[in-house]
């Protein structure tokens, strides 16, 4: 039997464990330097319809109704006057059995975790030292234990300290001069806007997202907002979390949105936004997966997604003893490419290109190969 040590209880790490639970010729454990997983946080994720897919794979399809949303469109506005600029039909891309779907991140981890044995996930396991010899990788943790496997897969994050002790802090991400600020907000806050579809307001250095999560009051709302850091604020994170730099930025917002409107955020919380710039190939049967693989700004909605899809990849691979690295990071630099894409467009300042992106998107919204190239190339596998 192979042993699989899996770094980091997030979504691709408990999302391989349900996959290889049952195999008998694997036995999986996940260290989580926590001492449980956080899924107290309303805030919501996008999945869209070959995540949900793979996900369908292990039993996701049980979720009622009342736990999830299917959006049928996204409607784009512009930010200044909350005036439609056009809308993208996303259902297009569903089928009988899967859709596009909007859901609590608790809601997934819940789920992802109640597929699993108790004894799967242990908590309290900070990785100090990752060692690899032609047979085995051993790992040692702060605790003081070590334990010896076959696979090691790191799934710790933007900030993966797995990666950082095999790559020598070669291939850390960077900041990218934006913040994201999450919250919920009401939907009587809105007056019109489709409560079926996800809304997307398009503003000037800043945008933002709000959709429903189930059959709630409240929609998830995403802004991101570009923004400089110094490299102090940058390594605080702590610095998010206090109450006078949450509210400089509240008043940074209300240079592009009312503070009334603001104010009627709930749960507000603040989150530097850190991306890759390089891809690091392990060697030994090491391999990472979701954001410590690759992170890109969030932009296209493909966080937990890419989180599902890479995961599903990384455990066909182990079974079939086929190239992870190079198929993955095609994908990848693909998604990234029009992550990068999407948040230049939807920040444009210039009136004159504002107007030229108006009238291009209304044709592109409804053109089918336009669709079927730049949105079904990541929708369907």
């Amino acid at each position: 039997m192979k042993k699989i040590a899996i770094i980091g209880a997030g979504i691709s790490g408990l999302y391989l464990s349900n996959l290889f639970k049952d195999n008998k010729d694997y036995q999986v454990s996940i260290f989580e330097k926590k001492n449980s997983v956080k899924i107290s946080e309303g805030y919501g994720i996008q999945l869209s319809v070959n995540c949900v897919e793979l996900l369908n794979k292990i039993g996701f399809n049980s979720l009622t109704e009342d736990e999830k949303f299917n959006p049928k469109k996204i409607d784009f506005y512009e930010l200044k006057n909350s005036k439609k600029i056009c809308d993208l039909e996303i259902s297009k891309f569903n089928n009988d059995h899967c859709k596009y779907t909007t859901l609590k991140r608790s809601k997934l981890l819940q789920f992802l975790i109640q597929g699993l044995k108790n004894e799967i996930i242990k908590y309290n396991y900070n990785i100090q030292k990752i060692e690899c010899d032609p047979e085995l990788i051993k790992l040692e943790f702060d605790n003081g234990e070590k334990i010896t496997c076959d696979y090691l897969i790191i799934s710790d994050g933007v900030f993966s300290k797995g990666k950082s002790l095999i790559s020598s802090n070669e291939s850390n991400a960077i900041y990218n001069n934006s913040i994201a600020i999450r919250g919920n907000i009401s939907k009587e806050n809105f007056k019109n806007i489709n409560d079926e579809n996800i809304s997307l307001f398009l503003g000037s250095g800043f945008h933002y997202v709000v959709y429903p999560l189930n059959k709630d009051v409240n929609y998830n709302f995403i802004g991101i907002l570009k923004h400089e850091l110094t490299l102090n604020e940058q390594k605080s994170h702590e610095l998010f979390e206090e109450n006078f730099y949450i509210e400089k930025i509240k008043n940074r917002l209300s240079q592009k949105i009312s503070k009334m409107f603001i104010e009627k955020i709930q749960n507000l919380k603040i989150f530097p936004v850190f991306v890759s710039k390089k891809f690091f190939k392990p060697t030994n049967n090491i391999f990472l997966v979701g954001d410590a693989f690759f992170a890109f700004s969030p932009s296209f909605a493909q966080g937990a997604s890419q989180s599902i899809e890479g995961a599903y990849e990384l455990y066909e691979s182990i079974l079939n003893n086929k190239d992870f690295f190079n198929k993955r990071s095609k994908r990848v630099k693909m998604i990234n490419n029009r992550s990068n894409f999407n948040q230049f467009v939807f920040h444009l300042s210039n009136p004159l290109m504002i107007f030229l992106r108006n009238i291009l998107m209304k044709f592109l919204s409804k053109n089918k190969n336009f669709l079927d190239s730049y949105l079904g190339k990541i929708y369907k596998n």
